[in-house]
């Protein structure tokens, strides 16, 4: 067997138990966030990369940062191997922090079961999956035993639910990396190389409490709530009439994912919050987005007399822009693809946001691919029964060994 592709599926395959059990021991240490306390799953993907012959550095942000963000406890993972010079360095990057499980679940979502084929548990497919698919691509590229040029990190990060600047963020900042290109945890079977951003903003109104009785010695929040719910979502009129140019996202959307306040039935609620999710097209201005969100709040205020609104940006998450430079990444990663999956494999953006946006802000060129399904639904992500086909895993793990010879042989 000569064909170097060849090769690094036969390794693959041999050990793909090996690779599932992996991923099976990832899944079953908890990382709900919140609460956020993260800093023992990256002890124990450690220990199982040391026995595999992979150091990992340790890098805990400190306590009062993760506190602050609401979290209890992130240490971040990189694992760096260094080959020849004169070739680029490439990061992997996946993230092990995932929302908390919720009710349903037919199988433990901490559990790692495997049924007809597929592997269950909390963040099987999004993205405790690429840990296993980028360590393995990574073994299976050095067992060849040819000379390549540049390098290679693993970036195992855990703060993507709360927006990544403690996870790719903080590592870039403290320049402990500075990767020349990335390939981030994928989640459906295309190449995705841009994708929406996202403002997330708290609005407290402030009214004064009163006795149901006598209404009239109040001012009701949530009266005065209303009112601005009504002025954001008649912002989504507008809105979809704004398309994106970019393949796969569609158009601007708001929406008001929780509300809390009011002390009893019998009281006028003298306060009232909203937490509000505003995703923005690539062609947006960030700025200019918030701008026009903290506006239309405050006019809807003025129409109900005696309330004061707070407004605090939780999120701002600005898009990713495909960047010059990711051409040779985007279409090895194709090519590869359509080998190993029989069919065309296009790119395209997405309307989620991830991580990859921090990486393109240092001027890093990406592509989001790994291990996932045709579609994000199809895998239950962030609902009960999340899984992944395992077969995915390892024909994702063939596409980034492959794209991996590609651009580091010598």
């Amino acid at each position: 067997m000569n064909d170097p592709y060849e090769q690094l599926d036969a390794w693959i395959n041999q050990h793909f138990d090996e690779e599932v059990r992996f991923l099976q021991e990832l899944v079953r240490v908890p990382t709900d966030t919140p609460p956020g306390n993260n800093a023992p799953h990256a002890e124990r993907t450690a220990e199982l990369l040391e026995a595999m012959g992979l150091t990992a550095e340790k890098h805990p942000v400190p306590a009062d940062a993760v506190q602050a963000q609401g979290m209890e406890s992130i240490t971040n993972l990189i694992v760096r191997r260094t080959y020849l010079p004169g070739g680029p360095t490439i990061a992997l990057n996946a993230h092990g922090d995932v929302v908390p499980p919720g009710e349903g679940w037919r199988h433990g979502p901490y559990s790692g079961d495997i049924e007809d084929g597929q592997l269950y548990g909390r963040a099987s497919a999004v993205s405790k999956s690429d840990f296993a698919t980028y360590t393995f691509a990574l073994r299976a590229l050095e067992s060849l035993g040819m000379p390549l040029r540049g390098g290679l990190q693993l970036h195992f990060t855990y703060d993507e639910e709360f927006g990544g600047e403690l996870g790719p963020g903080w590592l870039l900042k403290n320049g402990l990396t500075k990767p020349d290109l990335l390939i981030a945890a994928g989640f459906s079977y295309q190449v995705v190389t841009a994708h929406n951003g996202c403002l997330q903003m708290e609005v407290t109104v402030h009214g004064t409490m009163a006795h149901a009785a006598i209404p009239e010695t109040g001012v009701d929040a949530l009266q005065g709530a209303v009112a601005i719910l009504n002025a954001l979502y008649a912002r989504n009129t507008a809105y979809k009439k704004v398309f994106s140019k970019v393949p796969g996202i569609r158009h601007p959307y708001l929406n008001v994912g929780r509300i809390e306040g009011g002390s009893n039935t019998n009281v006028v609620p003298g306060r009232v919050t909203l937490k509000l999710d505003r995703r923005m097209i690539p062609e947006e201005d960030p700025v200019a987005v918030e701008a026009e969100v903290r506006d239309t709040i405050a006019a809807a205020a003025a129409t109900y007399p005696g309330i004061r609104v707070e407004i605090r940006r939780l999120l701002l998450a600005r898009s990713l822009q495909p960047l010059p430079g990711n051409a040779a990444l985007v279409q090895a990663l194709q090519r590869h693809g359509e080998a190993v999956f029989g069919e065309p494999i296009p790119s395209s953006g997405t309307p989620l946001y991830t991580d990859v946006r921090l990486y393109g802000e240092y001027g890093t060129p990406a592509a989001i691919y790994g291990a996932g399904p045709r579609t994000v639904l199809e895998s239950n992500a962030k609902r009960a029964d999340e899984h992944l086909q395992l077969e995915d895993l390892r024909r994702a793990t063939q596409v980034v060994a492959r794209s991996l010879l590609d651009l580091l042989r010598s």
